[in-house]
């Protein structure tokens, strides 16, 4: 049997990890700009996270959600305290589409309705219901196509306010920053919006913070910038730092019922293990507030270059150049051994390292990316002065 052949690779076999840096087998180190889609959080093999995962698996791996679990209770009592949001209630599953799925239902479960607005070029994920409120039908089965999700333009007020006012919509989802379409944020204004007139048409504003939670940003959450308080928010990504869980911050206003949610392996006590170091590290060696100094350092730098976009916050960076990044990533894979990121926008270079990225790996990649666009010189369309 062969893997499903779904994923373009790369000619790249890592082997090992630790820090900013993975190896391969022929011993090449790699300064990783991407964190393997942003999961990475607090750095590869980072020891206390190490040690937390094998003591817990050495003790007890699983038992299902029927027991009582001490440690999946640390962990959502940390998660509170880092996060502002003591009052909240978690629900653990194992993925980002999974949280996602489940935080549209709980929002149909508590309005009783069955709409959902969403914002286009947004990515959720690839189950059904995540499906059927992003903006992308190549990644729809037919089967998929058959949620009724209302889809408006980023900033559109009006059109918001339009689709809420029918009362048929139970929720309204977005992405603190937009990950995979290229580094978009919204504005605090819209954000707002969106709180107000969930209040008003009785429907739950659901934060999709998957990529951009978790102090990637330099705030836990990157709608916390806008002083704003969803309904429901979804995490995973950076959660586990390549542990597979995810989860549901769920305000206190929804109340639970026996059997209304379920899952066989979301909060096993090695992934709560996995789970609850990752908020110790992070706030143990401050690495939100290290997200935020060296993402400051980095967009000033990036900013120095001529006819470029600079988008993002903290280490969430999106740099758009006026022509495909194809040939600027191979190159700095191959010649200068950086691992970067692309968007669905083909000009935009995504940059979602661990957050433990220190000032000397900054710098060494913009250097990389000067020597990269000195070579490339596309009718000096690109300036690095």
């Amino acid at each position: 049997m062969k893997p499903f052949n779904v994923y373009p690779l790369q000619s790249i076999t890592p082997v090992k990890a630790l820090g900013c840096h993975v190896w391969d087998d022929k011993g090449n180190r790699y300064l990783d700009l991407y964190g393997g889609h942003a999961v990475i959080s607090i750095g590869h093999g980072q020891p206390e996270y190490c040690q937390a995962i094998s003591q817990q698996a050495s003790t007890m791996g699983f038992y299902s959600n029927s027991v009582q679990n001490p440690v999946q209770v640390a962990m959502a009592k940390k998660l509170g305290e880092l996060s502002g949001y003591e009052d909240y209630q978690l629900f653990m599953v194992n993925s980002g589409a999974e949280a996602v799925e489940n935080a549209i239902k709980l929002a149909s479960f508590h309005t009783g309705k069955k709409k959902v607005i969403s914002i286009t070029k947004g990515f959720h994920g690839r189950t059904s219901l995540a499906l059927g409120v992003t903006d992308n039908p190549k990644l729809s089965a037919p089967i998929n196509t058959v949620h009724e999700t209302i889809f408006i333009e980023m900033e559109d007020v009006s059109a918001l306010e339009k689709a809420l006012s029918t009362n048929e919509v139970a929720a309204v989802i977005i992405e603190g920053i937009q990950g995979i379409a290229g580094i978009y944020e919204p504005s605090t204004s819209f954000l707002k919006s969106i709180e107000r007139l969930c209040k008003k048409n009785e429907a739950l504003f659901i934060a999709d913070e998957i990529q951009s939670g978790y102090g990637r940003t330099g705030k836990f959450f990157a709608h916390q910038y806008a002083n704003v308080t969803p309904d429901l928010i979804t995490v995973a990504k950076g959660m586990g730092n390549g542990f597979p869980i995810g989860g549901i911050l769920i305000s206190p206003k929804i109340e639970a019922y026996f059997g209304m949610l379920g899952t066989t392996f979301g909060g096993t006590h090695l992934g709560c293990a996995a789970g609850l170091a990752v908020l110790n590290v992070l706030e143990s060696e401050k690495l939100m507030e290290n997200a935020s100094l060296i993402g400051d350092f980095l967009i000033d730098e990036l900013n120095k270059l001529k006819n470029v976009e600079v988008r993002g916050r903290g280490l969430m960076i999106g740099v758009e150049f006026p022509f495909a990044i194809k040939e600027i990533r191979k190159m700095l894979l191959e010649e200068h051994t950086i691992f970067t990121g692309v968007a669905s926008n083909p000009n935009t270079l995504r940059i979602l390292p661990p957050l433990s990225l220190n000032q000397e790996q900054a710098e060494c990649f913009i250097e990389a990316l000067k020597s990269v666009l000195e070579k490339i010189n596309k009718d000096e369309t690109v300036s690095i002065h």
